[in-house]
């Protein structure tokens, strides 16, 4: 990174350290820094740019503590994987979908899929007897090759047993629903907590000891609003990012 390209206008009311950190987000965001590249030194920063080490030192913290950049002792600081920004809270769409809009590469490693007894608490979710039995997917979710979520999927076997023929590691679950069984799910209802990932969950998930995990619990619904499909997701908290509209009523 040449830090001659970098301009701060010391006329205007605009904060310097804001400047710089627009203009490094910039880099990162056109990405002219790369992931893992590392950025110049603080002190380099302050000569070359005629500011305070303050300023430089507010303008990288401000990066490290929205995820954009991360410090490595002794070494520098130095770009951060981005986040997987996810809007499931505001529209229904597939995992695919969503990573090839947003110009990642989706792929999916199936862990679990096969039929099972029914649970009382999932059933309960699908409407069905807790006798009936249950189709439970489990897959690890991939955004460039990252792992980002592990969804544990449960449907009524009695319904959707023809899905357990699909491969399901490259076709979508919805599009399956509603090509195969005309069933199209039009809304959903999603719960959302922080938890301490379990062991096997960190391994899966490449995530430190001790990390928390998004648990995202959804029940979707087709018409006359029959269940479909109960899922339990767990996203790391440090790629993933949820965005969140809100609209006031007048």
């Amino acid at each position: 990174m040449n830090l001659k390209e970098i301009k701060l206008d010391k006329s205007i009311p605009t904060p310097l350290y804001f400047q710089l950190k627009q203009q490094l987000l910039k880099k990162i965001n056109d990405h002219e820094l790369k992931v893992d590249d590392q950025i110049p030194h603080e002190i380099d920063m302050v000569a070359e740019l005629e500011i305070s080490r303050s300023t430089v030192r507010q303008a990288i913290s401000e990066l490290v503590s929205e995820g954009y950049l991360y410090r490595v002792r002794a070494k520098g600081t130095f770009v951060s994987t981005p986040k997987v920004d996810e809007n499931f809270f505001q529209q229904l769409d597939s995992f695919n979908n969503e990573m090839i809009k947003k110009g990642m590469k989706p792929s999916t490693k199936i862990l679990k899929f096969h039929k099972e007894e029914g649970r009382e608490n999932i059933n309960s979710k699908l409407s069905i007897d807790p006798s009936e039995e249950l189709i439970h997917l489990s897959r690890l979710r991939f955004a460039n090759d990252q792992p980002v979520v592990i969804v544990d999927t449960y449907l009524p076997y009695e319904k959707f047993k023809d899905l357990l023929t699909e491969d399901l590691s490259e076709q979508s679950l919805y599009s399956l629903i509603e090509t195969k069984y005309d069933t199209k799910i039009i809304r959903a209802k999603r719960e959302i907590e922080a938890v301490i990932a379990k062991a096997n969950e960190k391994k899966l998930l490449n995530i430190k000891s001790n990390a928390a995990v998004c648990l995202v619990k959804t029940t979707a619904y087709a018409e006359n609003d029959i269940p479909v499909e109960y899922s339990i997701a767990r996203y790391t908290g440090d790629r993933n990012r949820f965005i969140v509209e809100l609209k006031r009523y007048k």
